[in-house]
């Protein structure tokens, strides 16, 4: 096989200490140099200061964890470093140790073996880790939301089937009535409720009427409350921060908000996840597979076993997903909404909506690429069928005639003369 890098060094790296082996090819037979080294960073820049003195400037390493992060931080303004999958990586069972491995990843770099990883540029980074720290933020504040309802349900107060909303206005009045107060003044409630809610007013009563609440339950309500309000706040302070962040990428986020299901708040996730420079993927479809949109392809013996998608992008997918899901209801631009209907009814509703996902990140990509916002080269065959154009255009010049005759330039008998 061709030796794609002929000095290069592989690195096994743990949590306090990393084993690398230093890989040269001065004739036919590789020279192999192994090291030991700690995770400290003054132990981190003499691993950099001995590559540099061996003129070795293309290291890789597996992705344990977050301790390759460390390494990577102090040895990418000067080596080349590729991040590896542990599935490329992987060393076989039964004959391996900290020594081999790093011998195993570094003949396996050697000739070229090993696809890296995206790892964007340090601003991405940073805003990479806001970005999920709000999505676990959220997903907590979901969490309690839940956990302060069930807490209602247990108590024999059934208001939550009566509302749409256990947190809108009137219904926040109520549970804080209720959490506050000893007794229960029906008339009361009912002045709580606002607007349509009031035409509910008996049943809302009926819901809550007999129910069951010690102080106990109501201390930790409290409790619960609390801790949501703490997480909501938190939330808008994280926001704010991020508009703060994003300012630089304020151009890619006016393009991102021009597709459809897009607003500004998942337009800040994709570029948190991907970045706006698309050089490091070769073409859509490689984006595409290392956001886990692509099907597998597994086949044996003539026979196609799973085809099911990969667990990568697992902060990506989702939220694409989510964009997809909000395309396919627009009725403004039902570009995505018409292509969504033809593919589940042959594939299914699941299948449909992550092809929606991969349409509108290959959107995405050409989109970064070329600068242009969002307009698929067969809108009008999807969106706008040669019938409505034509219906367009008969219906502009009718507009167009109809303002000449009014600025006196035709006269309406010459028109019905033509």
């Amino acid at each position: 096989m061709k030796v794609v890098y002929p000095t290069c060094c592989g690195v096994d790296v743990h949590k306090t200490f990393l084993v690398a082996t230093l890989i040269t090819s001065p004739g036919i037979t590789p020279h192999y140099s192994k090291k030991r080294f700690s995770t400290f960073n003054n132990s981190i820049l003499q691993f950099k200061q001995w590559l540099i003195d061996n003129n070795c400037f293309d290291v890789c390493m597996e992705s344990t964890g977050k301790y390759w992060v460390p390494v990577y931080n102090l040895l990418e303004d000067t080596i080349r470093i590729t991040v590896a999958n542990p599935k490329w990586v992987k060393a076989v069972k039964g004959n391996k140790d900290d020594k081999k491995d790093s011998k195993w990843i570094g003949d396996l770099f050697r000739l070229g073996l090993v696809p890296g990883s995206y790892i964007p540029e340090k601003p991405i980074r940073i805003l990479r880790e806001y970005t999920r720290y709000r999505f676990k933020l959220v997903s907590c504040r979901s969490s309690e939301k839940n956990r302060f309802q069930n807490a209602f349900t247990v108590c024999n107060v059934a208001l939550d089937a009566v509302v749409s909303d256990m947190f809108g206005k009137s219904a926040t009045s109520i549970t804080d009535y209720l959490i506050s107060s000893d007794t229960f003044y029906p008339e009361y409630c009912t002045y709580l409720l606002r607007k349509s809610l009031k035409k509910k007013a008996d049943t809302v009563v009926e819901s809550i009427e007999g129910y069951q609440m010690t102080q106990a339950q109501k201390e930790r309500m409290i409790m619960v409350r609390s801790h949501l309000d703490y997480v909501t706040k938190s939330i808008a302070e994280l926001d704010e921060k991020l508009d703060k962040l994003v300012e630089p990428y304020e151009s890619a986020l006016n393009l991102l908000c021009t597709i459809p299901g897009v607003n500004r708040g998942s337009a800040i996730t994709i570029i948190s996840e991907i970045g706006t420079d698309m050089s490091q993927f070769a073409n859509s479809k490689r984006l595409c597979c290392w956001a886990g949109l692509t099907p597998g392809n597994n086949e044996s013996a003539g026979k196609k076993k799973s085809v099911r998608i990969t667990r990568a992008g697992v902060y990506l997918k989702p939220a694409l997903v989510q964009v997809a899901h909000a395309a396919v209801k627009s009725d403004k631009a039902p570009y995505y909404k018409i292509k969504y209907e033809r593919i589940y009814k042959r594939r299914g509703k699941k299948r449909a909506i992550i092809a929606i996902a991969r349409m509108i990140l290959t959107a995405i990509y050409n989109m970064f690429v070329t600068g242009e916002v969002w307009n698929p080269s067969d809108l009008y065959k999807i969106d706008m069928p040669q019938e409505m154009v034509d219906k367009q255009k008969e219906k502009a010049i009718k507009q167009a005639v109809k303002l000449l005759v009014s600025n006196g330039v035709i006269k309406a008998a010459d028109i019905s003369v033509a």
